[in-house]
């Protein structure tokens, strides 16, 4: 995290080392892969509470993320506020609306029909939570001076990236919801003008008849995401 003054590097000796054998590796990764395919995008929740800790240390692990120059350019909203959630979807589906309407072209709205979306987003307001993603364009220091961020969606990104993650390891459900624009997001919630939302997710458990759309287990070959170069 940048701080005023601080100029000068200074290594730490590596503080966890958590390293496995090359045979006891492979095992974990494959594990890992086997529990990930388990995640799935929800939009039916069910009622039942979640409690803010478990809320707060999904965040938290989000925030051990990798972020350029070590900026950590994101914040998180949680809301469990029934107003506040009702407000959000009001907004959503407002957008939802006028992008079904004409804002999408005819090609976006047919890679979206096998996934089932439409205007109405119930998940809004059944799920018992949800995060706001922010990504800051800059930072300010306690002082109230500028400074630059890097890397900020590519930042935020991964640190998404382990947010999702560790809800899966809580043994929860979201859904990576993006309104675009999301302009009414910021002052809702109270963050300055130099944070963009980028991302709502619903938090909690699924609906006892949730569903998924088919064509979401349809995930590409390893054969067509990894080059490998083997020396």
């Amino acid at each position: 995290m940048y701080r005023k003054g601080e100029v000068s590097y200074q290594p730490l000796s590596l503080p966890d080392r958590v390293q496995l054998e090359p045979e006891a590796s492979l095992k974990a990764a494959e594990d890992f892969l086997a529990y990930m395919k388990k995640r799935h995008s929800v939009r039916d929740y069910s009622p039942r509470p979640v409690a803010s800790e478990v809320i707060a240390a999904c965040i938290a692990a989000a925030g051990t993320a990798p972020s350029g120059a070590n900026h950590q350019p994101w914040h998180f909203v949680a809301i469990s506020d029934p107003a506040m959630k009702a407000r959000i979807r009001e907004g959503a589906e407002e957008e939802e609306r006028a992008f079904y309407q004409g804002g999408a072209g005819d090609e976006w709205l047919a890679a979206l029909e096998p996934i089932g979306t439409g205007v109405s987003k119930p998940h809004l307001t059944d799920a018992p939570w949800l995060i706001v993603v922010f990504a800051q364009r800059y930072g300010m220091t306690t002082d109230g001076t500028r400074y630059k961020n890097y890397y900020v969606p590519e930042s935020v990104g991964i640190a998404t990236g382990m947010l999702i993650a560790a809800i899966h390891h809580a043994g929860l459900v979201c859904l990576e919801h993006t309104p675009n624009p999301m302009k009414f997001l910021g002052p809702l919630c109270g963050r300055p003008d130099h944070e963009k939302p980028v991302m709502i997710l619903p938090v909690g458990y699924p609906a006892e008849r949730s569903t998924v759309p088919a064509v979401a287990k349809r995930k590409k070959p390893l054969s067509e995401i990894m080059t490998l170069f083997s020396g």
